[in-house]
């Protein structure tokens, strides 16, 4: 009896991201364009900064730059994000942190989902950014029943994409044959729909309470509304983005420009304003579907993170209503209570590092030294920052608000939920620092063990 060889689950989530990049392409040519623009501007950057290239090949990032980063869905019941909880397990993401986007006036919570291990990160780092609808949060009892008792109607899954996935949890794995039928039969899930599925005086209802609400209760699936190329210069394609016919929205969101970076800092296009037919034949518009970018950086610890929210907080107060420029300007300002050189912030334990051998540690041979310290000073060990992979609440919201009207209600604030949410996840979400706590020990162990002759 022959033995079923499955395709390694790293695999699958690399084609699954290529062929959503392409489907994505085909819906908004404009996309195409940004990541034109972002590849650009980043073989720019990388000439004048070598040293930027050496860091960036010794972390194995260099390889990874050119793979969108993440896109995002929003869903509107507990059994579509549960079904998805399990469309992604088959791809080897598992959600990490839970995102209250309440607090920014945005009725949804959400999580991540994304490769957690070093090598499936190295492989290819794609995550997909999943919003619930809170549909609690609507104030009026009767849109708020109509609302579910359209999300009740629909099945965002096809029958294939729903079997495949049930045989892969049985069977352990997909055949290369089964993972290209999964991966096109999981696309029709993020496919763009241009009919909805309710009259044109619903849609409106919806529209008016929260333009993100039509957007997820509207139509036959989330359709997957931005993807993200990783840029090494957000500020200058920012800067760019109107000579190649699009308009940015007014602020970048996150830290500003630094030495060296820090956590994420997030720009897009403005969402496209697109015809769909609503039952009953109306016409009508919606806009939903962006084209953004990011720029990463190192992921901050528990106290670096403490300061870091601390900054930002001041610095939206002082730069409210600012252009992106002034905005900038303030946030640097704000900004220079937090170090900005790698040594001191690994000093200070502000982020996580991970550390390796250099060539002179590994022609040591034993040593007696097990101080971490020491091994950096003698030149055996370098330390470099581990990348943040995850998100920030205010900057996606301050993302999901630009591209819906810019509108946010204070209602829906301060309901985070996080047993609510993973009650209908139907897991637990990992805490993404204690991922990162743990990649950091385990550098550090790797890095004396291989001293220790």
């Amino acid at each position: 009896m022959t033995q079923t060889t499955f395709l390694p689950a790293n695999e699958i989530r690399d084609r699954f991201s290529k062929a959503m990049s392409a489907m994505y392409q085909a819906e908004v040519p404009q996309y195409g364009t940004l990541l034109e623009l972002v590849e650009q501007v980043n073989e720019e950057t990388l000439t004048q900064q070598p040293e930027l290239r050496r860091r960036l090949e010794a972390q194995g990032e260099l390889a990874r730059l050119s793979v969108e980063r993440h896109g995002a869905i929003r869903v509107g019941s507990a059994d579509e994000l549960a079904m998805l909880r399990r469309l992604f397990a088959v791809m080897g993401m598992y959600p990490v942190g839970y995102y209250d986007l309440s607090e920014a006036g945005v009725p949804v919570h959400s999580t991540a989902f994304r490769p957690i291990e070093d090598e499936a990160l190295a492989c290819n780092p794609f995550r997909v950014f999943t919003s619930l609808l809170r549909l609690e949060l609507i104030e009026s009892e009767t849109l708020r029943q109509r609302a579910e008792e359209i999300l009740a109607k629909r099945d965002i899954f096809t029958p294939t994409a729903r079997q495949l996935i049930e045989q892969c949890e049985a069977q352990g794995g997909l055949s290369a044959e089964q993972a290209d039928q999964f991966v096109e039969a999981a696309l029709e899930t993020f496919r763009w729909h241009q009919d909805a599925t309710v009259d044109l005086d619903t849609y409106q209802a919806l529209h008016d309470e929260h333009r993100l609400i039509a957007d997820v209760v509207c139509f036959r699936g989330p359709h997957i509304n931005h993807l993200t190329p990783r840029t090494l210069d957000i500020d200058e394609v920012q800067r760019r983005m109107p000579s190649v016919g699009m308009n940015p929205k007014a602020v970048i969101e996150g830290p500003p420009r630094r030495e060296c970076p820090i956590l994420l800092r997030q720009t897009s296009f403005k969402a496209l304003e697109e015809s769909i037919r609503f039952a009953g034949d109306a016409q009508g518009t919606h806009t939903a579907r962006f084209g953004e970018i990011e720029q990463r950086g190192m992921a901050l610890t528990p106290k670096g993170r403490a300061l870091y929210d601390q900054l930002l907080g001041e610095g939206r107060k002082q730069a409210a209503g600012l252009d992106n420029e002034a905005h900038q300007a303030v946030m640097s300002k704000v900004f220079a209570a937090l170090p900005d050189d790698d040594a001191a912030m690994r000093r200070e334990g502000l982020a996580y590092f991970h550390y390796h051998l250099t060539e002179a540690g590994k022609a040591a041979g034993a040593q007696a030294d097990t101080d971490i310290e020491e091994l950096l000073e003698k030149g055996l060990v370098e330390a470099q920052p581990i990348t943040y992979e995850d998100f920030l609440p205010v900057s996606a919201a301050g993302i999901f608000q630009s591209n819906l009207g810019g509108g946010e209600n204070a209602a829906y604030a301060g309901n985070a939920n996080r047993e609510a949410f993973e009650e209908a996840l139907g897991a637990p979400v990992t805490d993404e620092l204690a991922l990162y706590a743990e990649r950091e020990q385990a550098s550090k162990q790797r890095v004396l063990a291989a001293l220790a002759g």
